[in-house]
C-alpha cells in the first residue's frame, strides 16, 4: 500500500482515499507495477524550499517527484517520492473549478510517471497523451 505522508495541517485531506488511489494509479501504469511509491504532503513554503533546492527555482510548485536509483534498491522496491503542496492544489482546483480531491489524483498520475522516466519538459508530447489515457482509465479526467 502506497504511503501517504501529510505534513501540513492547513488543507484536510483523506490520506486513505489518496493512498487507495495511487495503489490503483500505479497497478494501471505498466512501468510502476510491483514498486510502491511515498506521497507527501506539503506546504508551499516547503514546497518552494524543495522546488529551490532541487530545480533552482525560487518560486512553488505543485508537484515534485524524487525517482530512485535502481543501484540503490532491488527491483520491486520503492518507486521514489512524490511531493505534493496542498496549498498550490487547492488554488488551482479552484481555478479549474475542480474538486480538491480530483486534482490532487491528477497531480498524483503526474508525479507517478515523472517516477516512470516521463518528462513532459523534453518529450514530444508522449507524457501528456500517456497521462491522457491514464485519466480517462481512472476516471479522473
Amino acid at each position: 500500500m502506497t504511503e501517504v505522508i501529510n505534513e501540513q495541517r492547513r488543507i484536510l485531506l483523506n490520506t486513505r482515499d489518496l493512498s487507495h488511489f495511487a495503489d490503483l494509479a500505479v497497478r494501471s501504469i505498466r512501468e510502476a507495477q510491483n514498486r510502491t511509491p511515498v506521497i507527501a504532503f506539503v506546504t508551499d513554503a516547503e514546497m518552494k524550499r524543495l522546488n529551490s533546492e532541487f530545480r533552482k527555482k525560487d518560486a512553488t510548485t505543485d508537484v515534485l517527484s524524487f525517482q530512485y536509483s535502481d543501484e540503490e534498491f532491488e527491483p520491486g522496491d520503492s518507486l521514489g517520492d512524490i511531493v505534493i503542496s496542498a496549498e498550490q492544489a487547492a488554488k488551482q482546483a479552484s481555478q479549474h473549478g475542480l474538486d480538491l480531491d480530483l486534482e490532487i489524483k491528477q497531480l498524483i498520475l503526474h508525479g507517478l510517471l515523472h517516477l516512470c522516466g516521463y518528462d513532459h519538459e523534453t518529450d514530444d508530447g508522449e507524457m501528456d497523451s500517456r497521462e491522457t489515457e491514464l485519466r480517462g482509465v481512472l476516471g479522473i479526467a
